[in-house]
């Protein structure tokens, strides 16, 4: 698959089979890409704490207050996301600049995970909808916990919705002179 293909079919998966393990191969290949995710300063401020078994089952539930998200439980791997600190480059640059360069590095790593992950034919979704506290005692992390990313095979029959996006011209405005 290209790229194109990718973003195409990629979409946020909410039906698991959690009959169906994902091959340990396809697991390190996500990671590989992932450490491939560019960041400010090469930084990479964030941690990857990869939810197996009962892990997962226990991260699932930290992402279900309020009753939502209780589709990740099918999820066969949780992947939880935490800050790390900055490298002083990046820290100064974000002081400066007044910009929180961890979340745009965050939003990167999560791109590339998931664009990794339907090329190998796996489900994703980005879950944002967590309980901080509770992750992080489970994954004994220290660092804000930012986001969730549920991984599996999509459960047969689940097809592919038509995705809804807003028209070019309302996203884009070209400049030149």
């Amino acid at each position: 698959m290209n790229f194109t293909e990718i973003a195409e079919n990629r979409q946020s998966c909410r039906k698991y089979d959690p009959t169906r393990p994902i091959e340990q191969e396809k697991i390190d290949r996500i990671l590989a890409t992932a450490r491939l995710a560019p960041s400010a300063c090469n930084g990479q401020p964030y941690h990857i704490t990869v939810c197996k078994g009962e892990f997962a089952k226990r991260a699932a539930k930290a992402t279900q207050g309020m009753g939502l998200n209780k589709f990740a439980f099918d999820a066969p791997i949780l992947l939880v996301i935490s800050e790390k600190p900055y490298v002083a480059t990046a820290a100064l640059g974000a002081r400066v600049k007044k910009n929180d360069y961890r979340s745009i590095d965050i939003g990167i790593l999560a791109a590339y995970i998931t664009a990794e992950a339907a090329a190998l034919g796996l489900g994703s979704c980005i879950l944002g909808w967590l309980d901080d506290s509770e992750l992080r005692a489970l994954c004994d992390v220290e660092g804000t916990v930012r986001l969730v990313i549920t991984l599996g095979y999509a459960k047969e029959g689940d097809p592919l919705r038509p995705k809804k996006r807003k028209d070019l011209d309302d996203l884009v405005k070209v400049l030149e002179e």
